[in-house]
Order: structure tokens, then sequence, then C-alpha cells
């Protein structure tokens, strides 16, 4: 049973997507929350903004869960997502499973925010001293083997150039 999904632009409430999972029935409780934290591979972080086209990733995270809720009888499961600027600390993302027993709560809850993590459209961009940088973009104007890596003096269209054969450098 999918109890609760949405995406949000306020703060999230652990105890709401809790309370809406349980249930006299569940004995196991799983929750999952995800913070922003204050590093991503090697570099600082200070704010994450998190976009998403709402309307297909309820649709998607209703999906989801309900996918779960066949596969594992019984379960009751929530998820709501917030989107906009979020602070180091700040929750992105609470999940919770309730069911009979607690391996099937853990494994519940496990494969709902992997599989929200694998197919819902939610983007993010990562802030810090070198600037902003949306986390997992490839531009479609880059040739393939164009380095996406973050360098302090190479934005797309903005960098220096050499002016030898009209590429940033």
């Amino acid at each position: 049973m999918v109890t609760l999904i949405d995406v949000r632009d306020a703060a999230l409430s652990v105890d709401e997507v809790v309370a809406s999972v349980s249930h006299a029935s569940c004995g196991g409780i799983a929750t999952f929350l995800g913070a922003v934290r204050d590093e991503s591979d090697g570099r600082v972080v200070t704010l994450l903004e998190y976009s998403a086209y709402d309307a297909m990733a309820k649709a998607e995270m209703r999906r989801i869960a309900e996918e779960i809720a066949a596969e594992i009888p019984g379960v009751r499961l929530a998820a709501v997502h917030r989107v906009g600027a979020l602070r180091v600390g700040d929750l992105a993302i609470v999940c919770a499973a309730a069911a009979p027993h607690r391996g099937e709560a853990f494994r519940a809850v496990r494969l709902l925010i992997d599989r929200i993590k694998e197919r819902v459209p939610v983007w993010k961009r990562e802030h810090g001293p070198d600037g902003a940088a949306w986390v997992g973009w490839v531009d479609a104007r880059c040739t393939p083997g164009h380095d996406h890596e973050h360098h302090k003096h190479h934005e797309h269209g903005h960098g220096a150039h050499d002016g030898r054969d009209g590429r940033d450098r």
C-alpha cells in the first residue's frame, strides 16, 4: 500500500512520513533520510538546488512504490522529496516502509530510495566556492570524450579562448 508520495518546496517532516506508514499490523518501520552533505567528489558543497518536473516525479514515485508493494506483500510505503535551495544538513528526501517484520521493511525502503534515485526526474545543482555545477549533467553540444570534470577556470561557453581552434581552453 502506498500511503504518501509528494514533492515539496518546504522542509520535510520525518514524523509525517513515518506516521503515514504506521499501522497496528506492522512490527517493523524502516526509514531513509537523505541529507545535504558538505562535500561531493572532493569538492566543498555549501548549497544544493533540486529541480523536478513535479507531476512526472510524483507519478514515477507512485509507480515505484506500487511496484514494491506488489513485490513485498503487506508493506506500506511513503516518500517525500524536497525541491528548491537546500543548505548543508537539510533533508532532501524522506522514505519510509512499514511491514509485519523488519526484513521486509528494510528491503522495501532500500528498493524505494534506490529506484527513486535511478528513475525519478529530479535534478541537482551543487554550489561551492568554485561556483555551481549540475550533477550528472552532460552538455549535448559537447563532442564525445569531452571532459566534464569541474575545473575552476572552465565553464561551457565562458572559458578562456586561445584563438587557435575555436574551442574554449
